[in-house]
């Protein structure tokens, strides 16, 4: 009986001593944001450093904290295939559970993440999509129909005659990025159709770096000096566009300039009367709607074309079928979720919004 009594002792001291240090772990916060049954998403931007990526990370760690999921925020200073491919290789070699990614190419991550699926790694998009057999669901900001005409009309309204000849040029990131590449080409087809006396004189790329698109849009005001509108759509070429103009004394009234930016980034330009107006997305809900929708799968929850989802602070979504975005691919498990509303910023309301 001595011995039962000892073991029986020695086995509340010991569950004791587990429950007190259990007890300080939780006090310490340790048991936050690092329990092994909490996923882990990796959100990857095209690029670090920039104002738009920058809100869609805030967004995507508020959700995270609100749900009780770990999100790394893993990108590169420099938007290019090979560091995006390494990124996704660490997230398949780190063990993570899904990816939210914004894609600088429409196919040259395709081996990549194969490998990050065959890994059991759900794959979601965001602002700029993949080939959607690589990708469970793109959480896209608007269609080429609606982004391509809202940017045409951006540009049309502040026009004396929209329909009397225009000299206009696009000035973008790249030519192999699939979202603007889209929103363009449908822009070129609304132009031809509503605009036929508009004259696209240029389309000039600024590769999502500052100096460079500095220097492309003062190269644009240099080669084309009776250009009416400059329309880009890329967040690092209209800041850049907007202070080429500046640099060369120029507002709104002798150019117009607009796309798509932070207003962030473009405020000191809209209360300068450099530009009027720039349009966008709130990209902090697009980034809390990413990492929201990778937790969801990686919990092992399906999503089909047609499905609905309730998600907290933004309200219920639906996956509408791939043709939307006009691709050919079509899968019950690969879709695409439209953001409710985009926004045209002006001198009026561009205060606000904080992103």
């Amino acid at each position: 009986m001595g011995k039962c009594k000892s073991l029986t002792l020695l086995f509340v001291v010991v569950l004791m001593a587990s429950l007190l240090a259990a007890c300080n772990n939780e006090a310490n916060g340790n048991s936050s944001g690092s329990s092994d049954d909490e996923t882990e998403v990796v959100f990857i931007p095209k690029m670090t450093g920039n104002a738009f990526f920058e809100s869609g990370n805030d967004g995507a760690q508020a959700m995270a904290e609100e749900e009780g999921f770990n999100v790394k925020y893993d990108g590169a200073p420099e938007g290019t295939v090979a560091n995006q491919v390494q990124i996704i290789n660490s997230a398949v070699s780190s063990g993570a559970d899904a990816i939210a990614i914004s894609s600088v190419s429409s196919d040259g991550l395709n081996d990549a993440l194969q490998k990050a699926i065959d890994a059991g790694i759900e794959v979601v998009t965001w602002d700029a999509d993949v080939n959607p057999k690589y990708r469970s669901v793109y959480i896209n900001q608007g269609t080429p129909e609606i982004l391509g005409k809202m940017l045409v009309d951006m540009a049309a309204e502040q026009m004396e005659d929209p329909t009397a000849e225009q000299k206009v040029a696009w000035f973008y990131s790249s030519p192999t990025v699939p979202d603007q590449n889209a929103w363009v080409e449908y822009a070129n087809t609304y132009i031809e159709e509503e605009f036929p006396n508009w004259e696209i004189v240029t389309t000039q790329y600024g590769e999502a770096n500052e100096q460079k698109s500095l220097q492309v849009g003062e190269s644009i005001l240099n080669s084309y000096p009776d250009i009416d509108a400059i329309i880009c759509p890329d967040s690092t070429a209209l800041p850049a566009m907007a202070q080429a103009a500046a640099n060369n004394g120029l507002n709104a009234e002798d150019v117009i300039i607009t796309g798509f930016a932070s207003p962030n980034s473009m405020r000191q330009y809209i209360e300068n009367g450099t530009i009027k107006n720039h349009g966008l997305w709130d990209v902090t809900e697009q980034g809390a709607l990413a990492v929201y929708i990778a937790n969801y799968l990686a919990q092992g929850n399906e999503l089909k074309v047609g499905d609905t989802v309730d998600v907290p602070t933004i309200g219920e979504v639906t996956v509408e079928p791939n043709t939307v975005q006009g691709y050919d691919y079509e899968a019950e498990d690969s879709g695409i979720i439209v953001l409710p509303e985009r926004i045209v910023f002006t001198k009026e309301n561009t205060n606000d919004y904080d992103f």
